[in-house]
C-alpha cells in the first residue's frame, strides 16, 4: 500500500467503509484480510488529494451511528416494558463491545476540540439517542428490582442484567476526565439512594414496634451486611459508602437516643452480646460512642468503688490492690471482646480506675490507695510473706504496677515505699534482694530514674556497708597480737547516707546509754571508720538497730532477736532478777514512758513480767512504778524467734508524719519548678506559669492551684521573681 495522499471516490470508498463497520458493530466476522483493507481506505480517505476527506467521513460515521442507535432504540421500544431490562441490556452489550477506534484529523483546530474520538462518539449517542429516552422506565424497573431483593432476602434473577445496565450509565461517560459519573449519579444513584432511605426507615419503624432492642440489632446488623454484599455486587464502587451512611443513618442515627437508653442497661447487666452488636452500629455516627464510653467510664468507677468497699481490715492493703486488680482484668477483657480493644474505650477504663485508684473518703484527707499499695508490695517483698513462691511473687510485683500507674500521689507512695524498704534492708527482712531490685527496675520504668534515685542509693548504701564491715574485722585481725582487739561479739554496722534514707532521730531526749558490752565495738568502729574517712560524722541510730541475745538461763537455750532497748534492758538483768522501771530507765538514760513501751513488749511476750499477784500479772498497764522480774518459768515451742518492738510497728503519727514529709517536698519541688520556668522564660503570666508547673510535676502528684500560689508567694517574699510593675497578674525574674 502506497502512503503517498492520492485523489480517492469517497463514495466509492465509504460504501465498502460502511460495510465493515455495520460489521464491527453488530459483532459480525470480519475476516482479518478484510479489517486490514478498511484501515486503509481510512487512511487513504483522511490524506486525500486534493482535499482531506477526514471530516466527512467523521460526520458519515456519526450519522451512519445515529441510525444503527436510533434502530436498536426502537427494537427495545418493541419488546414491551416488561423485556425492557433484558432489552437494553442485549442491545448494550452488543453495541459496547464493537471496536470503534479511528478518529479524527481535521485540518482545523478549532473542529478537533469539538470532535471526539470515534468511541467517544459512539458512547455519547447511546446516550443521546437510546439512555435519554429510556432513563425514567430502565431506573424505575432497577429500583423494583432492587426492591423485589430486599423483600425476598435472596438475590435477584437477573442479577447480571440488573448490574450490566447500571455498569451502562457509568460507562458511557467514562472517556470524561471530569464529572465522568454525573449522569450516574443523577439519573440512578440519587434515586437509588432516596429509595433505599425510605426502605430502611420503614423497616426501623416495622422492627421498634414488633421486636425488642437485641432483634432489632441483629436485624440492623445483618441489614447492613446484605447491603454491602449488593452494593458491591450491582453498584459502582463510589456509591457503596454511601449505601451504608444511607442505612446507618435511617436505622441508626434516627432512633440513636433510643439506643443510648437502651445502653446504659446492657452496661448495667454487662450483656456482652448486646454490647458487641451495639458498637460497630455507634462507632460510625458523630459522638455515637459519647454516651456509651460515659456509662461505661460511670459503670466501672461504681463497681470499682464497691470492690474496694470499706477497707478496715489489718489486710486491707491485700483487698485494696487485688480488688482493683481483679476489676481492671475484668473490664480489660470486656473492652477486648466486645470494643476490638478501641482506645476510647480502654481511656474510660484508665479514667474510672483512677478515679477508684485516688478517690478519698473525705475530701481533705489523702487518698490511701499511695499507702495501701507500698503497704502490698511490702507484705510481698518481706519473709514473712509464706506460702507464696517466687515465681507467684514476681507476678503479683508486675501487676501491681497496674495500679500504680493510675495512682496520681505518686511521690506519696515513693516516701511509703522508700520508709518501708529501709525497713527491710535495716532488719535483713526482704525475701530476696534480686525482687526488691527487679521491683525498683519496674518503678523506674514508669516514672523514670529521679523517682528511684534515693532507692537505689539506699542499695549501693547496703553493699558498701557490706564491704565495710569485711574490712573492718580484717583490721581487727590485722592489728591483733594479743586478742586484745578482739570483740568478742558479731557486730555488724551498715553507714547510711543521710539524704538517701528516710530515717527518723532517736526518739529519747538524751544520749542512749549504750550496754557495756557494745561499747567497745561501737569504739572500736569508729575509730577504724575516722581512719578511713576523714571528716565524715557518725550519727547512731540505736532505735533502727537490733540484737540478737542467747538465753542460757532457762531449760532450754532461746536465740531471741530484739531491738537494742530491749536488749540493753534484758542485759541489765545479768546482775540480777528484778528491776524497778524508774531505775532501768536511769541507767539506760531513757525517758520513762520510752522504756515502758519497749517493756511491754517483753512483758506481752513473757520473756519479763511483772513483780505483782499472780492473778494480777496481766492486768493494767505498765508505768515507771512497775518492778519487771525476768520469767524463769518462759516457754516457747520455738527456740529461734523474733520480738516486735513497739516502733517498728506502723503507727498512725507515722502515717501522719510521712504526708508531712511529702508536703513539705512537694513545696521545696514547686518552687525548684517555679525558679526553672521564670529563669527560661523570664517574663510570664499567672496562668502561663500555673499551667507549666501543674505540666512539670504531673509524673508524680497533682499539686492543688492553692498551693502553686503559696509558692509563687513565698519566691515572691525569698526575691526570687517579683511582679511586674504594668501588671499585678504578671512575673518577672529576679536575676
Amino acid at each position: 500500500m502506497s502512503l503517498k495522499p492520492r485523489n480517492v471516490d469517497f463514495g466509492q470508498t465509504w460504501g465498502v467503509l460502511q460495510e465493515t463497520v455495520k460489521g464491527v458493530i453488530t459483532l459480525a466476522d470480519v475476516p482479518r484480510a478484510t479489517w486490514n483493507d478498511r484501515f486503509s481506505d481510512v487512511y487513504s480517505l483522511c490524506v486525500a488529494y486534493p482535499e482531506p476527506l477526514a471530516d466527512r467521513l467523521y460526520n458519515e460515521t456519526k450519522i451512519f451511528l445515529s441510525k444503527h442507535v436510533d434502530e436498536l432504540w426502537i427494537r427495545v421500544r418493541s419488546q414491551g416494558e416488561n423485556n425492557l431490562l433484558q432489552s437494553y441490556y442485549g442491545a448494550w452489550k452488543q453495541y459496547s463491545q464493537a471496536e470503534l477506534i479511528y478518529g479524527t484529523s481535521s485540518t482545523n483546530a478549532n473542529d478537533c476540540q469539538e470532535q471526539m474520538e470515534i468511541g467517544e462518539l459512539g458512547l455519547d449517542i447511546w446516550k443521546r439517542n437510546m439512555l435519554e429516552p429510556l432513563k425514567k422506565p430502565l431506573v424505575s424497573i432497577l429500583l423494583d428490582e432492587i426492591q423485589a431483593d430486599r423483600i425476598g432476602g435472596g438475590q435477584p434473577t437477573t442479577s447480571d442484567i440488573v448490574c450490566g445496565v447500571i455498569e451502562s450509565f457509568v460507562a458511557v461517560e467514562a472517556y470524561k476526565l471530569k464529572g465522568e459519573l454525573d449522569m450516574y449519579q443523577e439519573i440512578f444513584e440519587n434515586p437509588f439512594l432516596e429509595a433505599s432511605g425510605d426502605f430502611y426507615a420503614r423497616e426501623a419503624s416495622d422492627l421498634l414496634q414488633l421486636s425488642d432492642v437485641t432483634h432489632y440489632m441483629e436485624r440492623v446488623t445483618w441489614r447492613l451486611g446484605q447491603e454491602d454484599i449488593r452494593a458491591k455486587k450491582i453498584l459502582h464502587h463510589s456509591s457503596i459508602p454511601k449505601v451504608r451512611i444511607c442505612c446507618e443513618q435511617k436505622m441508626v442515627a434516627a432512633h440513636v437516643v433510643w439506643l443510648h437508653a437502651e445502653a446504659e442497661l446492657m452496661i448495667e447487666q454487662e450483656r456482652k452480646r448486646d454490647l458487641s452488636l451495639l458498637y460497630p452500629l455507634l462507632k460510625t455516627l458523630t459522638n455515637g460512642l459519647g454516651p456509651l464510653v460515659q456509662k461505661l467510664t460511670k459503670h466501672i468507677t461504681q463497681k470499682g468503688l464497691e470492690a474496694i468497699g470499706t477497707l478496715q481490715s489489718d489486710n486491707c492493703h491485700i483487698q485494696f490492690v487485688e480488688s482493683m486488680l481483679d476489676v481492671h482484668n475484668k473490664y480489660t477483657k470486656l473492652i477486648e471482646e466486645v470494643f476490638k480493644r478501641d482506645q476510647v474505650f480502654v481511656g474510660a477504663l484508665d479514667k474510672a480506675c483512677a478515679a477508684v485508684v485516688n478517690n478519698r473518703s473525705q475530701n481533705r484527707q489523702p487518698a490511701r490507695a499511695p499507702e495501701l499499695l507500698a503497704k502490698y508490695c511490702d507484705s510481698l517483698l518481706k519473709k514473712s510473706a509464706k506460702g507464696i513462691s517466687e515465681i507467684e511473687i514476681e507476678d503479683k510485683l508486675t501487676k501491681s504496677i497496674t495500679v500504680f500507674k493510675y495512682v496520681d500521689d505518686k511521690d506519696i507512695f515513693q516516701k511509703f515505699y522508700a520508709r518501708m524498704l529501709a525497713k527491710r534492708l535495716i532488719h535483713q527482712q526482704s525475701q530476696s534482694m534480686d525482687a526488691e531490685e527487679a521491683m525498683i527496675d519496674r518503678l523506674k520504668q514508669t516514672c523514670g530514674y529521679e523517682f528511684t534515685n534515693k532507692l537505689h542509693r539506699m542499695f549501693t548504701d547496703m553493699s558498701v556497708s557490706m564491704d565495710l564491715n569485711t574490712k573492718f574485722l580484717k583490721t581487727l585481725r590485722d592489728n591483733d597480737n594479743d586478742n586484745s582487739n578482739q570483740l568478742g561479739i558479731g557486730f555488724i554496722v551498715y553507714v547510711l547516707q543521710a539524704g538517701a534514707w528516710p530515717l527518723s532521730l532517736p526518739p529519747s531526749p538524751g544520749p542512749f546509754h549504750v550496754p557495756q558490752q557494745l561499747e567497745k565495738s561501737i569504739q572500736s568502729f569508729e575509730k577504724f571508720y575516722h581512719g578511713q574517712f576523714n571528716g565524715r560524722k557518725l550519727t547512731w541510730l540505736h532505735h533502727l538497730c537490733q540484737g540478737e541475745l542467747k538465753f542460757n538461763y532457762l531449760k532450754k537455750s532461746y536465740l531471741v532477736t530484739v531491738q537494742t532497748y530491749q536488749m540493753a534492758l534484758l542485759l541489765l538483768f545479768e546482775q540480777c532478777d528484778k528491776l524497778p522501771c524508774r531505775d532501768a530507765a536511769v541507767s539506760l538514760r531513757l525517758a520513762p514512758d520510752q522504756l515502758v513501751k519497749h517493756a511491754a513488749s517483753l512483758v506481752d511476750c513473757k520473756i519479763l513480767k511483772r513483780n505483782d499477784n499472780d492473778d494480777d500479772n496481766a492486768a493494767g498497764e505498765l508505768d515507771e512504778d512497775t518492778v519487771l522480774v525476768l520469767n524463769f518459768d518462759y516457754y516457747n515451742k520455738r527456740t529461734k524467734f523474733r520480738v516486735t518492738g513497739a516502733l517498728q510497728r506502723d503507727a498512725p503519727h507515722e502515717t501522719e508524719a510521712t504526708h508531712r514529709s511529702v508536703d513539705d517536698d512537694r513545696k521545696l519541688y514547686l518552687q525548684a519548678a517555679i525558679v526553672r520556668i521564670m529563669k527560661s522564660r523570664k517574663l510570664l503570666r499567672h496562668n502561663q506559669l500555673v499551667q507549666e508547673v501543674l505540666g512539670q510535676s504531673k509524673v508524680t502528684f497533682a499539686p492543688s492551684i492553692g498551693m502553686i500560689k503559696k509558692c509563687i508567694e513565698a519566691l515572691i517574699d525569698k526575691q526570687y521573681i517579683e511582679r511586674t510593675p504594668n501588671s499585678a497578674d504578671e512575673y518577672s525574674y529576679v536575676a
